[in-house]
Parts: structure tokens; C-alpha cells; sequence
């Protein structure tokens, strides 16, 4: 079968020894006999998984004393609305930075809770870019912002200086790169970029900085319910956690979070760099702000699609078409995906400039 190169936005690729690993534990888990998502999530062996998957998060990411590390579900769409829930005190407000879509719809749930300060957007021009030295209001309950914009291909590269708790959704690029835990009150993410299948959503939350809303919380969107019963409030994504389980422990095996952000860069710096130099080509996003998970482009000759298109797919290239908002294309270089597709991709982007430039 040939090798087909998978840029999709989400649900992402991911390592081959991982699919390996989770098929046969479809069909007989541990040795058990069962299947992984027949045996109880109460069982030792789901237990044990459990227990290492948030093991290999602290140890991945440097998490340190003082905070939980959660799988639950819903993903990121319902963290929108657990942020304010857990973080904004009654009659409170906060401060939310608009860069995308996500992040408008993470502002907009707030709003049902409380005061929403937009610190600042990028709506004006499609949100190709990322805001800079904006004003935090000192007396917000915390500060939210997205860290990668999958749609627009934007990327925060610095985190904000501030006074209050920032709040960060991480979707679409946590373990891509270096962070400082401490730095955040709470990050979330759902697991279908770099960590795992779709179904569950990864929570880092400083212990310290619950419990102080003075609202009431409903028993499913408390974190603090989740931190009590360890995750296991109600049945667990089985097959989710276990993936973005032996997810992590590929990433741990191949060096690391260090590892893979110096191969994230170079898979970013080889496609924007044809990008940049071949005439057929335009990035839409800020150059500054590109993110090295998604990567948007649109032809600079709208004529020539139809041949682009039949060229990338001959070359067996999935997942590159652009989104609706932003149209043309888009290339998402998530950790599984290897340097060589990157390569395969901008093989295909010289070839059509040498043959329509």
C-alpha cells in the first residue's frame, strides 16, 4: 500500500507503532483476553493506564508540585465553558484575547457568567495575526487566550506578561514545543492534534486556584470533582486515554518535548520556505505569527487550482485542503507527522512552480 502523507487539521495523524499498539489491544488487551474497551475502568490494568498517561504529562511537560493533571471529556468546546464556571468569581469578569475562531467561541461562552473584556482581536483582518502589547485589566479574574489557531495559522510565540492568572487552550499545540507550566492557572486541550484520538480532553489546573468563584458549579463542570475521583468522576474515554497514553510514551522514547520542537521547526522552516520563494505561492498568515502546526497558503493564480489539486493528490497528499474561512490551503505538521511528508509536499509545490512559473 502506498504511503499516504496526512496533513489533516484534527482529527490528526499519528505514529504508526501507536495504531499497531492500539489495534491489538482492541482485541486482547494485557494478555487478558478482553478487549480494552470491554474490561471495567475500574479494573488494575485501565487503572494503571490512567496512572501512567498523567505520569508522563507531569514528566513530559515539567509540571510541577501544586497541580492536577485530568482526562475528561467533551473536549476543548466544553472547557469553554468550565473556565468561567471554575475561575470567574460571581459578579467577576474577564479578560479574554480574540485571535480565531476558537477563541471567539471560548469568549462568547464566558459571556453567559459574566463580563467579558475583549484585551484585544485580530478579527479585523481575518485574524491572520496575533495582537501585541495590549492591556491587561488588572481586576479581570484571569486572562484566556489560544495558543495556536488552527484555522488562520497563527501562533502565539510568547505568553503575555500578567498580573492575573492567565487560562491557556492548547488544542492544537501542546507537546509541540518547550512551556512553562507555571506560567498558567490552568491548560487545556483536546487530544486529537498531538496526543491522541478524539474523546478526551487533557486539564493541567493549578490546585490552588480553585474553589474561589462563590458561584455553584454543576457537579459535572467542577474540576474539583474531577481532582477528587482522579479522573474517574464518571466512565472514562478508555480508548482515548490510552492512546494519547502510548502517544506520550512515543514522545518520551524518541527524546521529548525538546526533541520534537527541533523537528517541528524544521518540517515549519521547509514548507514556509517554499512558500515564501515560489511565486505560485502566498502565506496568508502574519510572518512573524506563523504557526509551525498549521501551516495556510492560497495560489497567487486561482487558475491553476485544478492542477495543483490533481498534482498534490497524485503524490498521494491528504488533508491539505484550506478552510472555509480562509480558503486555499492548509498543511497541518502535528509531532506524528514525519519530516519526509513535508518534503513529499514541497516536491510537489516545485514541481508545479517549474511547470506553471
Amino acid at each position: 500500500m502506498s504511503k499516504v502523507h496526512n496533513f489533516s487539521a484534527g482529527p490528526c495523524i499519528l505514529p504508526q507503532e501507536v495504531l499497531k499498539q492500539a489495534s491489538e489491544a482492541v482485541i486482547n488487551f494485557n494478555n487478558l483476553n478482553l478487549s480494552l474497551i470491554e474490561i471495567s475502568h475500574r479494573s488494575k490494568d485501565f487503572i494503571e493506564v490512567m496512572d501512567k498517561a498523567q505520569a508522563l504529562v507531569k514528566e513530559l511537560l515539567g509540571v510541577p508540585e501544586g497541580y492536577s493533571v485530568l482526562f475528561l471529556q467533551g473536549g476543548a468546546s466544553l472547557g469553554f465553558l468550565k473556565v468561567p464556571y471554575n475561575f470567574m468569581k460571581q459578579g467577576g469578569s474577564a479578560a479574554y484575547l480574540n485571535t480565531g475562531t476558537w477563541a471567539n467561541k471560548a469568549q462568547k461562552e464566558a459571556t453567559r457568567l459574566g463580563e467579558v473584556i475583549e484585551v484585544a482581536s485580530s478579527k479585523d483582518k481575518n485574524y491572520n495575526y496575533i495582537p501585541k502589547n495590549f492591556q491587561i485589566p488588572g481586576g479581570a479574574d484571569y486572562l484566556h487566550i489560544t495558543t495556536n489557531n488552527t484555522i488562520f495559522g497563527t501562533q502565539l510565540k510568547n505568553i503575555p506578561i500578567s498580573r492575573i492568572p492567565v487560562i491557556a487552550d492548547m488544542s492544537s499545540d501542546i507537546f509541540s514545543k518547550k512551556i512553562n507550566v507555571s506560567q498558567f492557572d490552568m491548560i487545556y486541550a483536546g487530544a486529537q492534534k498531538n496526543m491522541g484520538p478524539a474523546g478526551t480532553t487533557l486539564y493541567i489546573v493549578k490546585d490552588s486556584a480553585l474553589g474561589k468563584t462563590g458561584r455553584e458549579i454543576p457537579t459535572m463542570l467542577d474540576l474539583q470533582t474531577h481532582i477528587k475521583k482522579e479522573s474517574m468522576f464518571n466512565t472514562p474515554p478508555v480508548f482515548a486515554v490510552y492512546v494519547s497514553m502510548l502517544t506520550l510514551q512515543w514522545l518520551k522514547d524518541n527524546g521529548g518535548v525538546e526533541w520534537i520542537e527541533g523537528v517541528n521547526q524544521q518540517k515549519a522552516d521547509l514548507l514556509y520556505n517554499e512558500i515564501d520563494n515560489n511565486p505560485l505561492f502566498e502565506g496568508t498568515a502574519n510572518t512573524v505569527d506563523r504557526s509551525n502546526m498549521n501551516a495556510t497558503f492560497v495560489l497567487t493564480n486561482e487558475g491553476l487550482k485544478d492542477e495543483f489539486d490533481k498534482m498534490w493528490q497524485a503524490a498521494n497528499i491528504s488533508g491539505i485542503k484550506g478552510h472555509r474561512d480562509v480558503g486555499g490551503y492548509r498543511a497541518s505538521m502535528y509531532n506524528a507527522l514525519p519530516l519526509e511528508s513535508v518534503q513529499a509536499l514541497v516536491d510537489v509545490m516545485k514541481e508545479f512552480g517549474q511547470k506553471f512559473g
